[in-house]
C-alpha cells in the first residue's frame, strides 16, 4: 500500500499576509476595496494601520471604524479525461471583519497610535461528495485574525513614519479521502490545527506637495507555526494499526510584502492612486509535516511547492461629488505565485483580476458610512498537483459586498 500523502497546509500559507492565494481576502478597508485594494500613499482613514502605518499620524483626529464583508466564492473544476467531468464547490458565505481604532488625540500632536483587528484570510472550499479529487482534498476551512498595535509619528510636513507589531492566529480544518486497498472501501482523515506567529508592519508616508503623495510599506510574513495539530483517521479495523490518530507539527516559510504607492490630486475633486506590491513567495519551496507517531503507512511528509515571486498592480480613483458623498472605483491585477504543476484543489489559484466600486457618505463631520462591492475572477487555468498526478482546469469567481461605519472623536 502506498504511503498516505498528506497535502496538509497548502492553504495555511496564507497566514503570512501575502497578497496571493485563493484564501487571501482583499478586505482590509471598505474604501480601499472599492479602489482595487490600493491605499498605501494617501491616508484616507484609520485603515492606514494596515495599508501604511506612517499615514496614521496624518489624521488630525481619533476615530473608530467597524467594517464587515460577505465573501462567497464559486470554484469549478473540469477535466477532459477520462471522460469530460466537472465539479463545483458547495458555496458558503464567509464574513471577515475589520476594527480600526486610531489617530491623534489632538490635531496639533505629532504622535498617533492605534489598534487594528482584522481578518485577512477566512474562507472555505467544500467540494461535492464523492468528487474525483477527494483523495487530494474534500474540504478545507480557514479562519484567521490579526492584532496590530501601531505607533505613528509625523516627523515634519513631508515625512511620517509608522510601525506596527503584528500577532496573527488562525484555525484550519481539512478533510480528505484515503485510497485504501481493502474491501471495506475508502477511509478518510480529518486534520485540525491552530497556528500563530508574529511579524511587523512598517510604513513611510511622504507628502511631496498638496497634490502629490507617496507611500512605502513593508509587511513581514507572519511566521506561522502549528505545534500540536490533530490528525484523526477513520479506516477499516484491519488497517487502523497503520493509521493511528496522532499529533503533528509544521512551520511555514511565508513571504514578505513590499509596496510602493503614489496618489495624485488631479483636480480638487478627483484623486487617482496606484500601488505596486512585490511578494517574496520564492521562499515557499516546500511544506514539511512532522507526525508524532509514524508507521510504515504514515510517514512524515515534505511536499514541494516551488512558488514564485509576484508583482501586483492596484489602481484606484476617488471622486468627491459634494461635501457629503464620495464615489470610488478601482481595479487590480494579481499574478499567481503557484506554478502550473503545483496547483491543487485545496488552494485554487491563478492570475486574479478584480474590479470594484463604492460610495462614501458623511451626514456630519463626525460620522461616515461607506459601502463597496468588488468582483474577482480567475480565468480558467489548466494545471494540477504533480506529486498526486491530479490535473484539470480550475476557475474562480467571487462577488464581495462590504459596509463600514466610522465615528470621529
Amino acid at each position: 500500500m502506498k504511503k498516505v500523502s498528506i497535502l496538509l497546509f497548502a492553504a495555511l500559507g496564507t497566514l503570512g499576509g501575502a497578497q496571493a492565494g485563493s484564501f487571501q481576502l482583499p478586505t482590509q478597508g471598505v474604501r480601499q476595496s472599492a479602489m482595487g485594494g490600493s491605499g498605501t500613499a494617501f491616508p484616507w482613514d484609520a485603515s492606514s494601520i494596515f495599508f501604511n502605518p506612517g499615514g496614521l499620524s496624518r489624521l488630525n483626529h481619533f476615530e473608530i471604524s467597524l467594517q464587515g464583508y460577505m465573501v462567497k466564492p464559486a470554484v469549478r473544476y473540469a477535466a477532459e479525461s477520462p471522460g469530460f467531468y466537472t465539479s463545483d464547490n458547495i458555496q458558503k458565505i464567509s464574513t471577515p471583519f475589520n476594527l480600526y481604532v486610531g489617530g491623534k488625540l489632538r490635531p496639533e500632536d505629532r504622535l498617533a497610535f492605534g489598534l487594528g483587528v482584522y481578518t485577512p484570510f477566512g474562507s472555505s472550499i467544500n467540494w461535492e461528495e464523492g468528487w474525483r479529487g477527494r483523495f487530494v482534498n474534500q474540504s478545507i476551512a480557514l479562519s484567521t485574525i490579526y492584532f496590530q498595535p501601531t505607533v505613528s509619528y509625523e516627523i515634519n510636513e513631508m515625512f511620517a513614519l509608522g510601525v506596527g507589531f503584528v500577532y496573527g492566529m488562525g484555525n484550519v480544518e481539512i478533510n480528505k479521502a484515503i485510497p485504501l486497498e481493502d474491501l471495506s472501501g475508502e477511509g478518510n482523515v480529518n486534520l485540525k490545527g491552530k497556528a500563530s506567529g508574529m511579524g511587523v508592519n512598517i510604513g513611510l508616508q511622504v507628502k511631496a506637495s498638496d497634490k502629490l503623495q507617496f507611500g512605502l510599506s513593508y509587511r513581514s510574513g507572519v511566521k506561522a507555526k502549528v505545534k500540536s495539530g490533530k490528525a484523526n483517521f477513520d479506516v477499516p479495523v484491519s488497517l487502523q494499526a497503520g493509521f493511528p490518530n496522532t499529533d503533528f507539527k509544521t512551520e511555514l516559510p511565508l513571504p514578505d510584502i513590499f509596496t510602493l504607492g503614489v496618489a495624485g490630486m488631479v483636480t480638487p475633486r478627483l484623486t487617482l492612486q496606484a500601488d505596486l506590491s512585490y511578494a517574496t513567495w520564492s521562499k515557499y519551496k516546500s511544506l514539511k509535516v512532522d507526525f508524532v507517531q509514524n508507521t510504515d503507512k504514515l510517514l512524515d511528509t515534505d511536499d514541494p511547492k516551488n512558488y514564485k515571486n509576484t508583482m501586483t498592480l492596484r489602481l484606484g480613483a476617488n471622486y468627491k461629488l459634494n461635501e457629503f458623498i464620495d464615489i470610488m472605483a478601482g481595479t487590480s491585477f494579481d499574478p499567481s505565485p503557484v506554478p502550473t504543476d503545483y496547483l491543487g484543489p485545496d488552494a485554487v489559484d491563478g492570475t486574479r483580476l478584480s474590479i470594484g466600486g463604492g460610495l462614501s457618505y458623511s451626514p456630519s463631520q463626525k460620522f461616515n458610512i461607506a459601502a463597496s462591492v468588488s468582483y474577482l475572477w480567475i480565468s480558467p487555468r489548466d494545471g494540477g498537483y504533480m506529486p498526486a498526478n491530479f490535473y484539470g482546469t480550475y476557475q474562480v469567481k467571487s462577488l464581495t459586498p462590504s459596509l463600514s461605519f466610522t465615528y470621529k472623536f
